[in-house]
């Protein structure tokens, strides 16, 4: 199993290409089963759940090629893949590849809406918290679909096909609003989906189906109107840059210090966030080409933050923001309000030397707190990411285990933090 080996106290100074975001990728990916034509998508990362996506929609008869085809060490940019199901030949996703990635659950939505029927394995737990998929049935059942939880799987009908509703998620949901939206294209009639996310990743699959065809207004607020269509047709769409990794690699400069342009970064995506880095003293300039981040000699201010659905700050920046915060100069809050068990990162970064309070779904951070390089753990994506960061400013070596789940969501991110002057590298087991 690889690890990932961080020598801290280099400072940061480059550039570094933001991806394709993960979070857009996959629903894009996801809606190429809503048409037999081929749906393009570029910018692809190179990610492991993107692997796995594939092997998934292969099972259900989605053909695909990588246009201009290379080892995916070749270079930092995206792919351009061409999706096309022609033929859904299985409308049954089993849990062997369901297991492996709770977003495969989506495929749901465009299969009842294509195919009228679909049988598709829960997910399961979540090391992040259990995550139910209460919503995404909820929605669908709006929609007249008969679905029955048999055996650990989804069994869904919708004879006739789905049937346009108005239908309020209780909560917000960027996944459920994917999975509705989707299934809505091909509904008969209106469907107006209240209370829905508003993060970019929604508004990037909106205008992916609006180029196929679709009829979506709202996409972007929290009611969302779609006018079901008779079929979609193929687009080319680009999938647009992570904001979840231009914030994580801000918050690297912020941490390390230095100067980097994060190259293609939409500051617009993550305006929250970077509001936050400005108030804890990190400088931040809109450029054409990206986003320039800047800690030079000051440091860091403490700064309490909330996470919230878009446009409030990210819960998936906050053990990132929350490794920041170690070295900010006084007590900072973090509240974590999305998921129930996100605080999992914390005794690893105790284990470097920060000094943090639990209490509840808040954490309070004593800094600034000196850290020390050890062993740590990964344990789950986001948390990966804040270990390698708090290794850049430890003193002497730190090794972040379970790398696997940093692979799910960073593309390339040892070679991105090593071109700018950190000594990160990565061991093969």
């Amino acid at each position: 199993m690889d690890s990932i080996k961080v020598t801290g106290g280099n400072r940061l100074n480059g550039t570094i290409p933001i991806s394709g975001a993960k979070n857009a990728a996959l629903p894009l990916m996801i809606a190429s089963l809503l048409t037999a034509d081929d749906l393009v998508l570029e910018n692809v990362p190179h990610l492991a759940d993107v692997e796995s996506l594939i092997r998934i929609l292969t099972n259900h008869g989605v053909d695909y090629r990588v246009e201009g085809k290379r080892p995916a060490h070749a270079g930092q940019q995206g792919r351009n893949i061409a999706f096309r199901a022609g033929e859904i030949v299985d409308t049954t996703a089993p849990y062997e590849l369901v297991s492996r990635m709770r977003a495969s659950f989506w495929v749901i939505g465009p299969l009842l809406a294509r195919m009228h029927k679909a049988k598709v394995s829960l997910p399961g737990g979540c090391a992040i918290g259990t995550r139910p998929v209460d919503l995404f049935i909820e929605s669908l059942e709006a929609m007249g679909a008969r679905i029955a939880i048999e055996n650990g799987y989804a069994v869904a009908e919708a004879p006739g096909g789905l049937k346009g509703t108005e239908y309020t998620f209780s909560k917000v949901s960027v996944g459920a609003t994917h999975v509705a939206m989707m299934a809505a294209t091909l509904a008969k009639g209106k469907t107006v989906l209240n209370n829905a996310a508003r993060e970019p990743e929604v508004v990037d699959l909106a205008n992916c189906l609006v180029a196929m065809g679709a009829k979506i207004t709202g996409a972007g607020t929290s009611a969302i109107t779609i006018e079901g269509v008779d079929a979609l047709h193929g687009t080319r769409h680009r999938v647009l840059p992570d904001r979840i990794e231009t914030g994580t690699y801000a918050m690297a400069v912020a941490i390390a210090g230095g100067d980097v342009l994060l190259k293609d970064a939409q500051a617009p995506l993550l305006q929250n966030a970077l509001d936050v880095l400005v108030q804890a003293g990190v400088e931040i300039e809109q450029k054409n080409d990206g986003i320039r981040v800047m800690r030079n000699g000051h440091g860091i201010k403490p700064v309490d933050v909330t996470t919230e659905p878009f446009p409030g700050f990210p819960t998936d920046l906050q053990a990132q923001f929350m490794a920041l915060m170690t070295q900010a100069e006084g007590t900072s809050t973090i509240r974590e309000t999305i998921f129930e068990n996100r605080f999992m990162h914390v005794q690893e970064l105790a284990r470097l030397g920060a000094r943090i309070t639990l209490n509840g779904q808040e954490a309070t951070v004593h800094g600034p707190s000196p850290l020390k390089g050890a062993e740590v753990m990964a344990t789950d994506l986001r948390a990966s990411v804040s270990l390698v960061m708090a290794g850049l400013v430890a003193d002497g070596e730190t090794t972040v285990t379970r790398v696997y789940h940093l692979d799910r969501g960073f593309e390339h991110l040892e070679q991105k933090l090593s071109a700018c002057g950190a000594a990160v590298e990565r061991i093969s087991s």
